[in-house]
């Protein structure tokens, strides 16, 4: 069978008529930014490119292991083996995909300090991430900047999504005021979950996205939408009695701590894992020729262009470029900076 021309990529796409061909030369325009390259960010980020969306920027701290791929659906066997940071794998994939798309993975984490920089020059940042902590920051830039989000969740067989247009919508902090303590929801480790649950609502983001880059944004769906897959319901929430709350205090009081850096952690115990991050506190970073010379010294290193891997007292040690390390083996945060100031010293 004769292939089609490139030109027809998107031929589909153009003859539903909410987009045509102007909703999709502003796709190829548009650059987002994907927070969280796992079960979600996964799909939406190979859902956007194989859209045509011009940019992506994939930022996530984390590494491919062997259980992201039952749902993870970027990654393979060899980038699990090698341990390859998921926003460098991801966008070795997303190459294979759509070669017209610009993607810049960024193998690092998302927090005050970095948020100005990986956030910024983007006209819509969608929710990939796994804690409460990094959604309450982009929905705190999102405020202050102008830039709309999406964000979504899912565990088990359930998940959620909501759409925040700055100053059209409420926020996340009109429904959720403060993060949930630690312990007191279910994780991926606790709960479990199922492929088909993230991958809906990874394409529910996916979708609002679309309508927003493609100048649709009066078509997104208001309020929060819930799923329960396994019993086969699902429900959308009306918020609009929380819209213009001067109550908030993001949107209404114009409070912004998690970006001001007064509230949020910089050692943080990982969803589903028995892991820390810890982050090194010197904002200029490590030097990481150093740092890899004298790591290369303990037992069983693994040195790749993106990261040192070593054991010791029986924990393993995953060392970014940036300083940053995960210590998988613990999910005690004081335990984890002890190891990291014994074996790494910054």
């Amino acid at each position: 069978m004769k292939s089609l021309p490139a030109i027809d990529r998107y031929s589909r796409q153009e003859r539903f008529a909410l987009i045509g061909k102007e909703g999709q030369e502003k796709l190829r325009a548009s650059r987002v930014a994907v927070c969280g390259v796992g079960a979600l960010g996964t799909v939406i980020a190979g859902t956007l490119a194989r859209a045509g969306v011009g940019y992506l920027r994939l930022i996530d701290r984390d590494i491919v292991e062997w259980s992201n791929l039952q749902r993870q659906i970027l990654f393979d066997e060899e980038d699990a083996r090698t341990g390859r940071p998921k926003a460098e794998a991801a966008a070795k994939h997303l190459s294979l995909i759509n070669k017209d798309v610009t993607v810049e993975p960024i193998a690092t984490e998302l927090n005050a300090r970095s948020a100005q920089d990986l956030l910024s020059n983007v006209d819509l940042i969608v929710d990939g991430c796994d804690n409460f902590d990094t959604r309450f920051l982009i929905n705190d830039f999102s405020l202050r900047h102008r830039v709309p989000w999406i964000y979504g969740g899912a565990i088990g067989a359930s998940g959620q999504s909501m759409t925040i247009l700055p100053g059209r919508t409420p926020c996340l902090r009109c429904l959720i005021e403060t993060p949930p303590p630690p312990g007191s929801l279910p994780t991926c480790e606790t709960a479990g979950i199922i492929a088909p649950a993230s991958m809906i609502i990874a394409s529910i983001e996916s979708a609002e996205a679309i309508k927003i880059l493609a100048g649709q944004s009066i078509a997104v769906t208001p309020g929060l939408f819930v799923l329960d897959l396994w019993n086969g319901t699902s429900k959308r929430i009306n918020l609009d009695s929380l819209k213009d709350n001067p109550h908030c205090p993001a949107c209404g009081r114009g409070e912004y701590p998690w970006l001001e850096g007064t509230l949020g952690s910089s050692t943080t115990s990982l969803c589903g894992r028995d892991a820390v991050q810890v982050i090194p506190s010197r904002a200029e970073g490590v030097d990481w020729e150093r740092l890899k010379r004298d790591l290369s010294i303990k037992p069983g290193v693994q040195l790749t262009p993106f990261l040192v891997r070593f054991e010791a007292e029986g924990f393993e040690f995953s060392v970014f470029r940036d300083g940053r390390a995960i210590i998988r083996g613990t999910d005690d945060v004081v335990l984890a900076r002890s190891l990291y100031a014994r074996h790494i010293g910054c």
